[in-house]
């Protein structure tokens, strides 16, 4: 539709992307790219704004050097070219003095070097800044606003009059101090603000869920002109493990006639804007919603039906959102098979985000503290990207927001805190990717050092002559490209691929259509196991009966289709790896991979459940406190009343706080691979079919627990196994799990429930049958001693020595191992088998698991370490060589 209605319907409608968001820019040669995509759809605008491309904003006062001018003014000449009006946004407030001669003339010799440049468009912002001014600015200006205007205008009438844009410091409702009708900043910014000068603005909240007709009227009549809409409504730049690739909306077309314009500021993943760009293209060409669904439940509609019925059947001037989804869809996916290679290993752009201690989620509101803003080259922990928060408890959070004005939100299902990169990042020196530089160590963290200024001209006129620095050089990168380049019509992504991608990472207050279809099976699934328990009880007690009940056949049917959705994002990830547009599978494979490894994980529970080796009380152990089921959460999640970043993890997160694992966060936590690959680990319950092959694991692994190796060259090759293994799969086999890859065994985990009973067990059944398998030999021979030592433990089993004192015991009543071999190269395998694990233990109730260690053994105590196990107890005074480790969930 975009291609067929290249007229929008005000000339003067300001509509395209704003490069506005925090961590690694885009490069050059994909702003061309983009430039290239808003000549074809229609859309003119390109505002040039990236927070960490250092020389905008932490070193505004830094002139570019020659080569970054000319890859500036060849950035400024492409979008010409386009069709594309570029604004070159600075972000001079982070250390500004308002009324210094010397800085204004600096940021005039900045803006001029541009201009020189061929830069026709200019841009002020001073958001997420503190709103104090300095002593010295406090002498001349009656107010911040006044500051602001008063640099504003100069600047603008220095320039010749331009066009021109500027962002407030309140630069939306949920900022503006009190409130929008009397905020005296943002009156002073309508009535003192040249009228020619446009004013951004992000809605009701940073992120707006939706834009509505009365709150554009307000802030135009307070600004005296219409609003330029700042929109984050696609921006991922707070939440790692979010990426947006649903279609624009909540904000009518009928709100075109209202505004001066639109500006997305969408995800840090260059090639993961396709949607929301395209989807925007469509809507300013719209003059109105659909009959009878509003742009506010429209959504709300189709997340809890799905009905998409007779949307392509709409007139192209009505915007319908899955309509436009599947039109920019259809045009996506050529660009999945654009030969493009990509340099370096996978690295998200966000600022990078450490994950702390897991806390609970309350579903109550309360209000947050008032941070300081900093970029993110700092070495604050303040605020960042709208908002990043910093909790270490249940009862506190501290939600750092852009501009730092208080809000309500709630608790954090993860706490989180910023650590800033210790580079610089430059994205005018090459065409294919951001120069990112180490940072001198010893240099202040104040932003744009006034040092700078010592080799900048003060004149005020604007002949501009050139600074000339030397940048430093590149660093060789490893490019990766895809090495069969045939593909088969198997490998190549569909519509239907892309759809249900979308719908994964759908937006920041809606999971789509699909994504629901997953956490509403799995929990259905759940909360209605206990059905094939009260089966297998039932036919047990009624040998011979056959026939199921209704309710236990719906159980299967669902299970059935919860593994073939999962086969679907199975396949939707293998396509995407085979993809010969490597660039743009590195943006998407790392959510991809996560949330396939997720819904996996969801899929092998339901397929442990369906074996019914629990009680009938399973429900009482599984269901979680706050998940998207819980009272409230789904709607608090959706109202849009609160940022998006109070639910981090987006998709995945909810999937993940489904598995019956409390204080379990920290075993989710895991990087992707640094190169794509296709290669799926599969965890399944073990079969009695798998016993030789989890026994050859044990055989490889053991050195590290057993002192001499020569043990697996003597001629009792199952010795080792007997004593670490075999008693775990002949009497719990129900709760032992295995790895697959590529349908072979690489790993396991095993597990007792109770252990006290388990070894009881084994001293009556077991340990007969062990030692009349390896009877007692007095042989005094060296190369003996070790086997001896087993052999003497089967015959000399004392169960007191085996548990850990009666405290630890108490809170960790299961006994577990584990082991995986060396081939094995992805770090999140281990952890997502012991989550499997846990969550089976919990089921049949237990809360607590430890594991015995040779004290000595400090390579397996560093990995249970890892794992998020800790030191429970010691060995008694008979059994002093060996250590418990412990967990609870």
């Amino acid at each position: 539709m975009a291609d067929n209605c290249c007229v929008s319907q005000n000339d003067n409608f300001i509509c395209g992307v704003v490069e506005g968001f925090y961590g690694r820019p885009w490069t050059t040669e994909q702003r061309k790219d983009l430039f290239q995509k808003l000549k074809k759809w229609g859309v003119g605008c390109y505002v040039y704004a990236p927070k960490d491309d250092y020389k905008h904003r932490a070193y505004w006062r830094d002139l570019y050097t020659v080569e970054e001018a000319e890859q500036l003014g060849g950035l400024i000449s492409a979008a010409r070219d386009c069709g594309v009006t570029l604004y070159y946004a600075l972000s001079p407030g982070l250390d500004m003095t308002y009324s210094s001669q010397k800085e204004i003339a600096t940021l005039k010799r900045k803006l001029d070097q541009v201009a020189q440049c061929g830069c026709k468009a200019f841009a002020l912002l001073f958001d997420d800044i503190e709103p104090d001014m300095s002593p010295a600015d406090k002498e001349v200006f009656q107010s911040f606003a006044h500051a602001q205007v008063s640099i504003t205008n100069e600047i603008f009438q220095h320039l010749g009059q331009p066009k021109f844009l500027v962002c407030p410091t309140q630069y939306c409702s949920a900022r503006a101090v009190p409130n929008v009708q009397n905020s005296d900043y943002l009156n002073t910014l309508g009535s003192k603000l040249a009228p020619q000068i446009d004013i951004m603005w992000t809605g009701q909240k940073v992120i707006s869920r939706s834009l509505t007709t009365e709150s554009i009227r307000e802030i135009t009549e307070v600004l005296r002109r219409p609003p330029v809409i700042w929109d984050n409504l696609h921006a991922n730049d707070y939440d790692q493990k979010r990426v947006f690739l649903g279609p624009y909306q909540g904000r009518s077309p009928d709100l075109i006639s209202q505004l001066r314009g639109v500006l997305t500021n969408p995800n840090c993943e260059y090639g993961a804007n396709f949607v929301a760009i395209h989807t925007l293209a469509q809507w300013s060409k719209c003059t109105s919603d659909p009959p009878l669904i509003t742009h506010d439940n429209e959504s709300m509609k189709l997340e809890t039906e799905s009905d998409e019925e007779g949307i392509i059947d709409l007139p192209e001037n009505i915007y319908h959102s899955r309509r436009a989804l599947r039109i920019a869809i259809k045009e996506w996916i050529p660009e999945f098979r654009r030969q493009k290679q990509a340099h370096g290993p996978i690295i998200k752009p966000q600022p990078t985000i450490s994950i702390m201690s897991p806390v609970a989620i309350p579903l109550a509101s309360f209000n947050t503290c008032m941070a300081t803003s900093t970029t993110t080259i700092t070495t604050s922990t303040s605020t960042a990207p709208l908002s990043l928060s910093t909790t270490n408890n249940v009862e506190s959070i501290s939600s750092a927001t852009v501009n730092g004005s208080p809000t309500n939100v709630l608790q954090t299902a993860v706490a989180v805190t910023l650590n800033p990169p210790l580079v610089i990042m430059n994205s005018l020196v090459s065409e294919s990717k951001v120069i990112s530089e180490p940072m001198d160590c010893n240099m202040s963290p104040a932003p744009s050092p006034q040092s700078s200024d010592t080799a900048m001209n003060t004149d005020n006129g604007s002949s501009v002559s050139m600074q000339v620095e030397t940048p430093s050089p590149s660093v060789d990168m490893v490019v990766d490209v895809i090495q069969d380049q045939k593909h088969s019509y198997e490998r190549d992504l569909t519509e239907e691929d892309l759809l249900l991608m979308c719908d994964l990472f759908y937006l920041p207050f809606e999971h789509g259509p699909q994504s629901v279809q997953y956490l509403t099976e799995f929990n259905w699934l759940k909360s209605n196991a206990y059905l094939v328990s009260n089966e297998n009880l039932r036919k047990s007690k009624k040998k011979d009966s056959t026939d199921s009940k209704p309710e236990i056949e719906e159980w299967y049917e669902r299970a059935k289709r919860m593994d073939e959705l999962t086969e679907q994002v199975n396949e939707l990830f293998q396509r995407l790896t085979f993809s010969a547009n490597r660039e743009l599978v590195h943006d998407l494979y790392p959510y991809v991979w996560d949330v396939r490894c997720v819904i996996s994980l969801l899929n092998f529970y339901v397929k442990w459940l369906s074996e019914g080796h629990f009680p009938q009380s399973i429900t009482n152990y599984t269901l979680g406190s706050y998940t998207w089921f819980s009272k409230g959460w789904k709607e608090s999640f959706m109202s849009g009343d609160q940022e998006p970043w109070v639910f981090r993890g987006g998709l995945v997160a909810d999937l993940q706080r489904l598995m019956p694992v409390d204080a379990g966060s920290d075993l989710f936590i895991y990087k992707p691979p640094d190169t794509p690959t296709n290669k799926m680990y599969n965890v399944r319950p073990y079969t009695f079919e798998d016993e030789s092959a989890v026994y050859n694991i044990c055989r490889c692994t053991c050195y590290t627990s057993i002192d001499d190796h020569s043990i697996n060259k003597s001629d009792l090759p199952d010795l080792i196994p007997d004593r670490l293994v075999g008693s775990y799969l002949t009497f719990s086999p129900e709760l032992c799990f295995v790895v697959e890859d590529n349908g072979t065994v690489i790993g396991y985990a095993l597990a007792a429930l109770n252990a006290k009973e388990f070894y009881q067990k084994l001293q009556v059944s077991w340990f007969p049958e062990m030692c009349s398998k390896y009877p007692l030999d007095n042989s005094t021979e060296e190369i003996q001693s070790a086997s001896q030592e087993i052999i003497n433990w089967f015959h000399s089993f004392d169960i007191n020595q085996e548990l850990p004192d009666s405290n630890a015991l108490s809170q960790h009543q299961s006994v577990m191992t584990y082991a995986t071999l060396p081939v094995n190269n992805d770090a999140s395998v281990s952890k997502r088998l012991i989550i499997c694990l846990l969550a089976a233990l919990r089921a049949n109730g237990s809360f607590g698991v430890h594991v015995p260690l040779r004290t000595k053994d400090q390579q397996t105590l560093e990995f249970y370490t890892k794992m998020g196990f800790m030191e429970i107890s010691q060995g008694s005074n008979l059994n002093p060589g060996f250590t418990y480790v412990g967990r609870v969930f």
